[in-house]
Protein backbone atom coordinates (compact mmCIF):
# COMPACT_ATOMS: atom_id res chain seq x y z
CA UNK A 1 0.00 0.00 0.00
CA UNK A 2 1.29 3.47 -0.89
CA UNK A 3 2.37 5.70 1.95
CA UNK A 4 0.03 8.69 2.17
CA UNK A 5 0.87 11.97 3.84
CA UNK A 6 -2.08 14.01 5.11
CA UNK A 7 -1.53 17.43 3.56
CA UNK A 8 -4.71 19.14 4.65
CA UNK A 9 -6.78 19.14 7.81
CA UNK A 10 -10.51 19.77 7.99
CA UNK A 11 -13.11 19.70 10.72
CA UNK A 12 -15.26 17.52 8.46
CA UNK A 13 -14.58 15.70 5.19
CA UNK A 14 -17.70 14.79 3.19
CA UNK A 15 -17.29 12.11 0.52
CA UNK A 16 -19.99 12.72 -2.06
CA UNK A 17 -21.29 15.98 -3.53
CA UNK A 18 -24.83 14.90 -4.41
CA UNK A 19 -28.13 16.01 -2.93
CA UNK A 20 -27.40 15.23 0.73
CA UNK A 21 -23.63 15.80 0.74
CA UNK A 22 -23.92 19.27 -0.79
CA UNK A 23 -26.78 20.21 1.55
CA UNK A 24 -24.70 19.11 4.55
CA UNK A 25 -21.72 21.19 3.37
CA UNK A 26 -23.96 24.28 3.28
CA UNK A 27 -25.35 23.56 6.75
CA UNK A 28 -21.87 23.07 8.23
CA UNK A 29 -20.48 26.21 6.62
CA UNK A 30 -23.38 28.11 8.16
CA UNK A 31 -22.08 27.26 11.65
CA UNK A 32 -18.45 28.03 10.85
CA UNK A 33 -16.82 24.65 10.21
CA UNK A 34 -13.92 24.02 7.87
CA UNK A 35 -15.22 21.40 5.42
CA UNK A 36 -13.62 19.43 2.62
CA UNK A 37 -15.90 17.79 0.05
CA UNK A 38 -14.71 15.01 -2.26
CA UNK A 39 -16.68 15.02 -5.52
CA UNK A 40 -16.56 12.69 -8.50
CA UNK A 41 -17.86 15.31 -10.95
CA UNK A 42 -15.42 17.89 -12.32
CA UNK A 43 -15.92 21.62 -11.90
CA UNK A 44 -18.61 22.85 -14.26
CA UNK A 45 -20.45 19.51 -14.35
CA UNK A 46 -23.26 18.26 -12.13
CA UNK A 47 -23.20 14.79 -10.54
CA UNK A 48 -25.21 12.20 -12.47
CA UNK A 49 -27.92 12.19 -9.79
CA UNK A 50 -28.98 15.66 -10.92
CA UNK A 51 -30.88 14.48 -13.97
CA UNK A 52 -34.46 14.90 -15.18
CA UNK A 53 -36.04 12.92 -12.37
CA UNK A 54 -38.56 14.69 -10.18
CA UNK A 55 -37.93 15.17 -6.47
CA UNK A 56 -40.83 15.45 -4.05
CA UNK A 57 -39.73 17.78 -1.24
CA UNK A 58 -41.67 17.36 1.98
CA UNK A 59 -42.76 20.55 3.75
CA UNK A 60 -40.00 20.09 6.33
CA UNK A 61 -37.45 19.82 3.51
CA UNK A 62 -38.72 23.00 1.86
CA UNK A 63 -38.38 24.87 5.16
CA UNK A 64 -34.81 23.67 5.66
CA UNK A 65 -33.69 24.46 2.12
CA UNK A 66 -35.22 27.92 2.40
CA UNK A 67 -33.25 28.50 5.61
CA UNK A 68 -30.06 27.30 3.88
CA UNK A 69 -30.59 29.73 1.00
CA UNK A 70 -31.11 27.04 -1.65
CA UNK A 71 -34.78 27.37 -2.61
CA UNK A 72 -34.28 30.99 -3.67
CA UNK A 73 -31.63 29.80 -6.16
CA UNK A 74 -34.06 27.62 -8.12
CA UNK A 75 -34.56 28.95 -11.63
CA UNK A 76 -37.53 26.80 -12.69
CA UNK A 77 -40.95 26.99 -11.02
CA UNK A 78 -41.74 24.31 -8.47
CA UNK A 79 -45.03 22.47 -8.26
CA UNK A 80 -47.04 22.66 -5.05
CA UNK A 81 -48.51 19.38 -3.77
CA UNK A 82 -51.87 20.43 -2.33
CA UNK A 83 -53.56 17.02 -2.52
CA UNK A 84 -52.39 13.40 -2.41
CA UNK A 85 -54.58 10.80 -4.15
CA UNK A 86 -53.80 7.11 -3.51
CA UNK A 87 -55.52 4.20 -5.24
CA UNK A 88 -54.73 0.71 -6.45
CA UNK A 89 -55.64 -0.81 -9.77
CA UNK A 90 -58.17 -3.60 -9.21
CA UNK A 91 -59.08 -2.48 -5.67
CA UNK A 92 -62.16 -0.39 -4.88
CA UNK A 93 -60.78 1.83 -2.13
CA UNK A 94 -58.99 5.12 -2.50
CA UNK A 95 -57.70 7.82 -0.18
CA UNK A 96 -57.47 11.56 -0.80
CA UNK A 97 -55.56 13.87 1.53
CA UNK A 98 -56.01 17.64 1.25
CA UNK A 99 -53.42 20.05 2.66
CA UNK A 100 -56.04 22.72 3.45
CA UNK A 101 -57.74 20.28 5.84
CA UNK A 102 -54.59 20.51 7.98
CA UNK A 103 -54.19 24.27 7.78
CA UNK A 104 -51.41 23.99 5.18
CA UNK A 105 -51.00 25.53 1.78
CA UNK A 106 -49.18 22.43 0.55
CA UNK A 107 -47.76 19.11 1.71
CA UNK A 108 -44.56 19.87 -0.18
CA UNK A 109 -43.22 20.81 -3.59
CA UNK A 110 -42.01 19.00 -6.72
CA UNK A 111 -38.55 20.07 -7.93
CA UNK A 112 -36.65 18.86 -10.99
CA UNK A 113 -33.39 17.27 -9.86
CA UNK A 114 -31.27 19.15 -12.42
CA UNK A 115 -32.64 22.50 -11.30
CA UNK A 116 -32.00 21.56 -7.69
CA UNK A 117 -28.43 20.59 -8.56
CA UNK A 118 -27.84 23.96 -10.21
CA UNK A 119 -29.29 25.75 -7.16
CA UNK A 120 -27.03 23.79 -4.82
CA UNK A 121 -24.02 24.55 -7.01
CA UNK A 122 -24.81 28.26 -6.96
CA UNK A 123 -25.07 28.19 -3.17
CA UNK A 124 -21.87 26.13 -2.77
CA UNK A 125 -19.94 28.73 -4.74
CA UNK A 126 -20.83 31.31 -2.08
CA UNK A 127 -19.30 29.35 0.80
CA UNK A 128 -16.11 30.75 2.30
CA UNK A 129 -14.86 27.77 4.31
CA UNK A 130 -15.48 24.90 1.87
CA UNK A 131 -12.63 23.19 0.02
CA UNK A 132 -13.80 21.13 -2.97
CA UNK A 133 -11.72 18.22 -4.24
CA UNK A 134 -12.99 17.54 -7.77
CA UNK A 135 -12.85 15.44 -9.73
CA UNK A 136 -11.57 13.09 -7.08
CA UNK A 137 -12.41 9.66 -5.78
CA UNK A 138 -12.25 8.06 -2.38
CA UNK A 139 -9.46 5.45 -2.26
CA UNK A 140 -9.57 4.30 1.34
CA UNK A 141 -8.56 5.08 4.89
CA UNK A 142 -5.00 5.50 6.15
CA UNK A 143 -4.81 5.11 9.87
CA UNK A 144 -5.46 8.23 11.88
CA UNK A 145 -5.71 8.36 15.66
CA UNK A 146 -8.28 8.88 18.39
CA UNK A 147 -8.84 12.46 17.29
CA UNK A 148 -8.84 12.22 13.48
CA UNK A 149 -9.40 10.09 10.41
CA UNK A 150 -7.05 10.14 7.42
CA UNK A 151 -9.04 9.91 4.19
CA UNK A 152 -7.18 8.79 1.06
CA UNK A 153 -8.31 10.36 -2.20
CA UNK A 154 -6.98 10.33 -5.75
CA UNK A 155 -7.24 13.15 -8.26
CA UNK A 156 -5.33 14.48 -11.27
CA UNK A 157 -2.36 15.26 -9.04
CA UNK A 158 -2.12 11.71 -7.69
CA UNK A 159 -3.01 10.35 -4.30
CA UNK A 160 -3.23 12.45 -1.17
CA UNK A 161 -4.49 12.23 2.36
CA UNK A 162 -7.01 14.47 4.10
CA UNK A 163 -7.11 14.57 7.86
CA UNK A 164 -10.56 15.10 9.38
CA UNK A 165 -12.06 15.10 12.85
CA UNK A 166 -15.21 13.68 11.27
CA UNK A 167 -15.65 11.70 8.05
CA UNK A 168 -19.12 11.73 6.50
CA UNK A 169 -20.14 9.15 3.91
CA UNK A 170 -22.59 10.73 1.48
CA UNK A 171 -21.45 8.66 -1.50
CA UNK A 172 -24.66 6.85 -2.32
CA UNK A 173 -26.13 3.37 -2.23
CA UNK A 174 -22.93 1.53 -3.14
CA UNK A 175 -20.92 3.57 -0.62
CA UNK A 176 -17.18 2.87 -0.81
CA UNK A 177 -16.74 4.70 2.49
CA UNK A 178 -19.26 2.43 4.18
CA UNK A 179 -17.33 -0.58 2.91
CA UNK A 180 -13.99 0.86 4.07
CA UNK A 181 -15.46 1.40 7.53
CA UNK A 182 -16.47 -2.26 7.66
CA UNK A 183 -20.18 -1.48 7.98
CA UNK A 184 -22.39 -4.12 6.42
CA UNK A 185 -25.64 -3.35 4.64
CA UNK A 186 -28.79 -5.40 4.13
CA UNK A 187 -30.19 -5.45 0.59
CA UNK A 188 -33.61 -6.37 -0.71
CA UNK A 189 -34.26 -6.38 -4.43
CA UNK A 190 -37.93 -5.67 -5.16
CA UNK A 191 -37.37 -7.05 -8.68
CA UNK A 192 -38.87 -3.88 -10.08
CA UNK A 193 -37.49 -1.29 -12.49
CA UNK A 194 -38.69 2.29 -12.34
CA UNK A 195 -39.11 4.51 -15.38
CA UNK A 196 -38.84 8.26 -14.78
CA UNK A 197 -39.87 10.92 -17.29
CA UNK A 198 -41.68 14.21 -17.85
CA UNK A 199 -45.22 13.74 -19.10
CA UNK A 200 -47.87 16.06 -20.52
CA UNK A 201 -51.60 15.35 -20.23
CA UNK A 202 -54.78 16.94 -21.53
CA UNK A 203 -55.39 18.43 -18.08
CA UNK A 204 -52.65 20.52 -16.51
CA UNK A 205 -51.56 19.67 -12.95
CA UNK A 206 -53.86 21.11 -10.30
CA UNK A 207 -51.67 20.36 -7.28
CA UNK A 208 -52.68 16.71 -6.94
CA UNK A 209 -49.95 14.09 -6.55
CA UNK A 210 -51.30 10.74 -7.75
CA UNK A 211 -50.01 7.41 -6.48
CA UNK A 212 -51.59 4.61 -8.49
CA UNK A 213 -50.43 1.28 -7.12
CA UNK A 214 -50.12 -1.92 -9.12
CA UNK A 215 -48.82 -5.48 -9.05
CA UNK A 216 -45.35 -4.44 -10.19
CA UNK A 217 -44.94 -1.11 -8.42
CA UNK A 218 -46.43 2.37 -8.48
CA UNK A 219 -47.42 4.65 -11.30
CA UNK A 220 -47.06 8.11 -9.80
CA UNK A 221 -47.85 11.46 -11.42
CA UNK A 222 -46.38 14.44 -9.59
CA UNK A 223 -47.46 18.04 -10.30
CA UNK A 224 -44.46 19.92 -11.70
CA UNK A 225 -44.41 23.70 -12.04
CA UNK A 226 -44.19 23.73 -15.86
CA UNK A 227 -47.63 22.29 -16.77
CA UNK A 228 -46.10 18.81 -16.99
CA UNK A 229 -46.30 15.86 -14.62
CA UNK A 230 -43.32 14.00 -13.26
CA UNK A 231 -43.85 10.30 -13.97
CA UNK A 232 -42.59 7.29 -12.02
CA UNK A 233 -43.72 3.95 -13.45
CA UNK A 234 -42.79 0.60 -11.94
CA UNK A 235 -42.53 -2.59 -13.99
CA UNK A 236 -41.38 -6.12 -13.24
CA UNK A 237 -37.63 -6.38 -13.76
CA UNK A 238 -37.97 -9.10 -16.37
CA UNK A 239 -40.26 -6.84 -18.44
CA UNK A 240 -38.06 -3.75 -18.23
CA UNK A 241 -36.15 -4.28 -21.47
CA UNK A 242 -39.37 -4.83 -23.41
CA UNK A 243 -40.97 -1.71 -21.93
CA UNK A 244 -37.82 0.32 -22.55
CA UNK A 245 -37.96 -0.64 -26.24
CA UNK A 246 -41.50 0.73 -26.68
CA UNK A 247 -41.88 3.85 -28.78
CA UNK A 248 -43.47 6.91 -27.16
CA UNK A 249 -46.98 6.11 -28.36
CA UNK A 250 -46.91 2.55 -27.05
CA UNK A 251 -45.30 3.66 -23.79
CA UNK A 252 -48.01 6.30 -23.24
CA UNK A 253 -50.68 3.68 -23.95
CA UNK A 254 -49.14 1.50 -21.27
CA UNK A 255 -49.15 4.35 -18.74
CA UNK A 256 -52.75 5.23 -19.65
CA UNK A 257 -53.86 1.66 -18.92
CA UNK A 258 -51.97 1.55 -15.64
CA UNK A 259 -53.02 4.99 -14.43
CA UNK A 260 -56.46 5.61 -15.90
CA UNK A 261 -58.04 8.87 -17.06
CA UNK A 262 -57.90 11.12 -14.01
CA UNK A 263 -55.89 13.73 -15.92
CA UNK A 264 -57.42 13.00 -19.32
CA UNK A 265 -55.50 11.64 -22.27
CA UNK A 266 -51.74 11.42 -21.88
CA UNK A 267 -50.36 13.45 -24.77
CA UNK A 268 -46.56 13.39 -24.78
CA UNK A 269 -43.58 11.95 -22.93
CA UNK A 270 -40.02 13.21 -22.56
CA UNK A 271 -36.78 11.26 -22.36
CA UNK A 272 -37.08 8.18 -20.15
CA UNK A 273 -34.58 7.04 -17.52
CA UNK A 274 -34.69 3.67 -15.74
CA UNK A 275 -33.52 2.66 -12.26
CA UNK A 276 -33.67 -0.59 -10.26
CA UNK A 277 -35.74 -0.60 -7.06
CA UNK A 278 -33.39 -2.03 -4.42
CA UNK A 279 -33.59 -1.35 -0.70
CA UNK A 280 -30.19 -1.02 1.00
CA UNK A 281 -29.96 -0.37 4.74
CA UNK A 282 -26.69 0.02 6.65
CA UNK A 283 -26.58 -1.98 9.89
CA UNK A 284 -24.94 0.98 11.61
CA UNK A 285 -24.88 4.64 10.68
CA UNK A 286 -21.75 5.53 12.67
CA UNK A 287 -18.21 4.29 13.25
CA UNK A 288 -15.35 5.92 15.19
CA UNK A 289 -15.16 9.50 13.87
CA UNK A 290 -17.43 8.66 10.95
CA UNK A 291 -21.12 8.96 10.07
CA UNK A 292 -23.29 7.78 7.18
CA UNK A 293 -26.03 9.99 5.73
CA UNK A 294 -28.45 9.82 2.82
CA UNK A 295 -28.36 6.80 0.53
CA UNK A 296 -25.12 5.59 2.11
CA UNK A 297 -27.14 5.06 5.30
CA UNK A 298 -30.35 3.84 3.66
CA UNK A 299 -31.78 3.65 0.16
CA UNK A 300 -35.56 3.31 0.10
CA UNK A 301 -38.09 2.16 -2.44
CA UNK A 302 -39.35 5.41 -4.01
CA UNK A 303 -42.97 4.73 -3.10
CA UNK A 304 -43.99 7.63 -0.87
CA UNK A 305 -41.01 9.71 -2.11
CA UNK A 306 -39.21 9.74 1.25
CA UNK A 307 -35.59 8.95 0.32
CA UNK A 308 -34.02 12.40 -0.04
CA UNK A 309 -36.25 13.87 2.67
CA UNK A 310 -35.05 11.26 5.17
CA UNK A 311 -31.42 11.69 4.12
CA UNK A 312 -31.58 15.46 4.50
CA UNK A 313 -32.92 15.06 8.04
CA UNK A 314 -29.94 12.78 8.76
CA UNK A 315 -27.57 15.52 7.63
CA UNK A 316 -29.34 18.41 9.33
CA UNK A 317 -29.57 16.56 12.65
CA UNK A 318 -25.80 16.01 12.52
CA UNK A 319 -25.20 19.70 11.79
CA UNK A 320 -27.59 20.75 14.55
CA UNK A 321 -25.86 18.58 17.16
CA UNK A 322 -22.48 20.05 16.20
CA UNK A 323 -23.94 23.56 16.48
CA UNK A 324 -25.49 22.97 19.89
CA UNK A 325 -22.17 21.62 21.19
CA UNK A 326 -20.29 24.75 20.25
CA UNK A 327 -20.36 25.04 16.47
CA UNK A 328 -16.90 25.81 15.15
CA UNK A 329 -15.48 25.12 18.61
CA UNK A 330 -17.05 21.66 18.89
CA UNK A 331 -15.44 18.33 18.16
CA UNK A 332 -17.67 17.08 15.33
CA UNK A 333 -16.44 13.49 15.68
CA UNK A 334 -16.91 13.22 19.43
CA UNK A 335 -18.20 9.71 20.27
CA UNK A 336 -20.95 11.11 22.48
CA UNK A 337 -22.15 13.39 19.72
CA UNK A 338 -22.29 10.53 17.21
CA UNK A 339 -24.12 8.31 19.69
CA UNK A 340 -26.67 11.07 20.23
CA UNK A 341 -27.06 11.38 16.47
CA UNK A 342 -28.02 7.70 16.25
CA UNK A 343 -30.50 8.14 19.10
CA UNK A 344 -32.05 11.26 17.58
CA UNK A 345 -32.48 9.62 14.17
CA UNK A 346 -33.67 6.22 15.40
CA UNK A 347 -37.43 6.82 15.47
CA UNK A 348 -37.68 8.74 12.19
CA UNK A 349 -35.41 6.30 10.39
CA UNK A 350 -37.13 3.15 11.66
CA UNK A 351 -40.65 4.39 10.98
CA UNK A 352 -39.86 5.74 7.52
CA UNK A 353 -38.06 2.54 6.53
CA UNK A 354 -40.95 0.44 7.81
CA UNK A 355 -43.57 2.53 6.01
CA UNK A 356 -41.69 2.54 2.70
CA UNK A 357 -40.92 -1.17 2.73
CA UNK A 358 -44.37 -2.14 3.97
CA UNK A 359 -46.13 -0.14 1.27
CA UNK A 360 -43.84 -1.50 -1.44
CA UNK A 361 -44.42 -5.12 -0.44
CA UNK A 362 -48.13 -4.93 0.39
CA UNK A 363 -49.27 -2.91 -2.60
CA UNK A 364 -47.30 -4.97 -5.12
CA UNK A 365 -48.59 -8.30 -3.79
CA UNK A 366 -51.33 -9.60 -6.09
CA UNK A 367 -52.54 -12.36 -3.77
CA UNK A 368 -56.39 -12.46 -4.08
CA UNK A 369 -56.92 -12.56 -0.31
CA UNK A 370 -55.07 -9.26 0.13
CA UNK A 371 -57.26 -7.29 -2.28
CA UNK A 372 -60.28 -6.83 0.01
CA UNK A 373 -57.98 -6.00 2.93
CA UNK A 374 -56.18 -3.33 0.90
CA UNK A 375 -59.46 -1.92 -0.32
CA UNK A 376 -60.83 -1.72 3.21
CA UNK A 377 -57.59 -0.10 4.36
CA UNK A 378 -57.77 2.63 1.72
CA UNK A 379 -61.50 3.07 2.38
CA UNK A 380 -60.86 3.47 6.12
CA UNK A 381 -57.90 5.80 5.59
CA UNK A 382 -60.10 8.12 3.56
CA UNK A 383 -62.51 8.38 6.49
CA UNK A 384 -60.31 8.24 9.60
CA UNK A 385 -58.85 11.65 10.54
CA UNK A 386 -56.44 10.14 13.09
CA UNK A 387 -54.95 7.75 10.52
CA UNK A 388 -54.74 10.53 7.97
CA UNK A 389 -53.00 12.83 10.44
CA UNK A 390 -50.36 10.17 11.17
CA UNK A 391 -49.73 9.65 7.46
CA UNK A 392 -49.69 13.37 6.70
CA UNK A 393 -47.18 14.10 9.47
CA UNK A 394 -44.79 11.55 8.01
CA UNK A 395 -45.34 12.67 4.42
CA UNK A 396 -44.54 16.25 5.41
CA UNK A 397 -41.34 15.22 7.19
CA UNK A 398 -42.45 15.76 10.78
CA UNK A 399 -41.57 12.40 12.30
CA UNK A 400 -39.58 11.98 15.51
CA UNK A 401 -37.17 14.73 16.62
CA UNK A 402 -37.12 17.04 13.62
CA UNK A 403 -34.13 19.38 13.10
CA UNK A 404 -34.95 23.01 13.91
CA UNK A 405 -34.23 24.12 10.34
CA UNK A 406 -37.10 21.92 9.16
CA UNK A 407 -39.62 24.01 11.08
CA UNK A 408 -40.60 27.35 9.61
CA UNK A 409 -39.46 30.25 11.76
CA UNK A 410 -42.38 32.05 13.37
Amino acid sequence: MNHVVARKEHDVVIVGGGLVGASLAIALDRIGLDVGMVEAAPAGALPAVFDERNLSFADATVNALEALGVMSKLSAPTGAITRIHVSRRGDFGRACLVAADYGREAFGRVVVARDFGEALESRLQELQRLTRYRPARFVGLAGGDDSTRVVRIADAGGERGLRARLLVAADGTGSAVRDALGIQAERHDYLQSLFVARLRAARAPDGTAYERLGDHGPTALLPRGDRHFGLVHGVARDEAATVQALDDTAFLDRIQRAFGWRVGRLESIGARSIYPAIRTVARSTIAPRAALVGNAAQTLHPIGAQGFNLGLRDALTLAELIETRGGAGADPGDPGLLAEHVQRREDDRARTLAMSDGLARLTANDAPLLRPLRSLGLFALDRMPSAQAWLVGGAMGYRGQVPALCRKAS
